[in-house]
């Protein structure tokens, strides 16, 4: 690597998003982060749905942030990652039909149920590979209005919507798409049968978008050449994971937790099915085998309540009370499904904690450390049947994303696993999105020296386990499975 490479990564998060300037120099990356902004959702009559026109602006307010500060020297690549399972519906002129429906949208409620009940549950699992979501794209894409249906020409998921936006053609990126439950796991193709099996008013083939690899050159914008990276910021997470060997999982720590593993071929076994596991592709043909976890998502909304009443709640403040309080003075399950919508977290966690005869937590540390427990928790039992599915035995849990700021977070999941952790980086979803950029521009071999690259040029935190009987306890009051 004798010139440095400048390349410019958008990473969209369900609650905020950058614009990072990646360098890529002598064999390590910095990462300079341009432009940060909210990500909040907006109530439209009845419906949630995302800021469409924000964040068009944030993103291309922000690239060309980067672009200033790179002067006369153009980017070799820009690329947009994001999360899954949302799209944009598009008219014939290329604008998008409406503000875009957030996952949490109520009008799914029902659907899947219904659909699932049509093709069958194992069916869908075996044709798709995905783990069954009430939000996922298939359900609603079932939900839309037929109004809205007759408008469109074309369907984008989010990032692919971006970087259409950006200059790049009309295409789909393998990763993002496999989260749709509209994919074929083993071809990589989309299911044009499962496809076909709900009301898109267009044949599938013609709505869903051409798919392409990861390290895909998409067209010029504006100056700069538009490449996929691994659009589905998990996929770009796992790609900025520092793992070497086959002894380590994953587990992206955000919004949402995803843990999972990365394996050569998709697992459709009937324990997989009944687990509910998922196999999201990722880069070079991998897939990624992973279960979805409520993640800080609980912790985020208490926060919001906790700013408005006027108290400190900044996360170092947070973090440190919790450090104080009680350990494991209550188990709560962070995915039930009490917890899914947003508003008056506190008050449905104390009222969980009473239905379930524990006590209820009473101030802001003891609360923010039962759902960190609860997240830990959760991850230990998934581990747990991650290793019986894959088949792999799992040392290290390498674990990237903002969660990473938390060491309380990290150590508890630690302990709660009997697992070395292994924190860093912060910003994985931007590491994997530059450096798969760097693959597609030529500047970087494969996925291993990627990893060879992350490793050299990040600092790691390690946690080591801490295992009790506490937590054995704790573990067996989840009296189901995990979902």
């Amino acid at each position: 690597m004798e010139e440095a490479i400048y390349l410019i990564a958008v990473d969209l998060g369900a609650s905020g998003g950058r614009v990072t300037l990646g360098t890529l120099a002598e064999g390590k990356l910095s990462l300079s982060e341009i432009h940060r902004f909210e990500n909040t959702p907006v109530k439209e009559a009845d419906s949630l749905r995302w800021d469409i026109e924000k964040l068009d602006h944030e993103v291309v307010h922000g690239v060309e942030k980067a672009r200033e500060r790179l002067g006369r020297v153009p980017p070799h690549g820009v690329s947009c990652d994001s999360w899954g399972v949302d799209y944009v519906l598009m008219n014939r002129d290329g604008e998008p039909v409406e503000k875009p429906f957030h996952y949490r949208d109520i009008r799914t409620a029902g659907v899947s149920e219904e659909v699932a009940g049509r093709i069958g549950r194992e069916n869908l699992f075996r044709g798709t590979g995905v783990q069954f979501l009430p939000f996922n794209t298939l359900f609603q894409i079932a939900a839309e209005s037929n109004e809205s249906l007759r408008k469109t020409k074309h369907l984008l998921l989010m990032a692919d919507y971006f970087n259409h936006m950006l200059g790049g053609g009309l295409y789909g990126e393998v990763t993002i798409g496999s989260t749709t439950g509209l994919m074929d796991p083993k071809t990589r193709k989309w299911n044009l049968d499962i496809a076909s099996q709900i009301d898109m008013h267009h044949p599938p083939a013609q709505l869903l978008p051409q798919l392409v690899e990861p390290g895909t050159y998409l067209g010029d914008g504006e100056g700069f050449p538009v490449y996929s990276s691994a659009s589905h910021d998990t996929a770009a997470a796992v790609a900025g994971c520092p793992g070497k060997g086959d002894d380590w999982a994953f587990l992206s720590s955000g919004t949402w937790s995803v843990l999972g593993v990365e394996l050569p071929s998709p697992v459709l076994t009937d324990e997989a099915f009944e687990l509910n596991f998922s196999n999201e592709l990722g880069v070079e043909g991998t897939t990624r085998l992973l279960k979805n976890i409520s993640g800080m998502w609980m912790l985020q909304e208490c926060r919001r309540e906790w700013t408005a009443a006027g108290k400190d709640a900044s996360w170092e403040t947070i973090v440190a009370l919790a450090e104080k309080a009680k350990p494991l003075a209550a188990v709560i399950d962070v995915d039930d499904p009490a917890f899914a919508a947003p508003g008056d977290m506190t008050a449905r966690i104390t009222e969980f904690c009473g239905r379930t005869k524990q006590g209820a937590p009473e101030d802001m540390g003891q609360v923010a450390r039962i759902i960190m427990e609860g997240v830990a928790l959760k991850c230990r039992i998934v581990l747990e049947d991650l290793e019986r599915v894959s088949g792999r035995k799992i040392r290290v849990i390498n674990m990237v994303g903002g969660g990473t700021r938390n060491r309380l977070l990290s150590q508890l999941t630690a302990d709660a696993c009997g697992r070395q952790v292994v924190a860093g980086p912060t910003e994985a979803a931007t590491v994997g999105n530059v450096l798969t950029q760097a693959v597609g521009v030529g500047a970087v071999k494969n996925l291993t020296e990627c990893r060879e690259i992350i490793r050299a040029s990040f600092a790691l935190t390690t946690c080591d386990p801490h295992p009790s009987n506490a937590w054995t306890d704790a573990a067996g009051k989840f009296s189901a499975p995990a979902k």
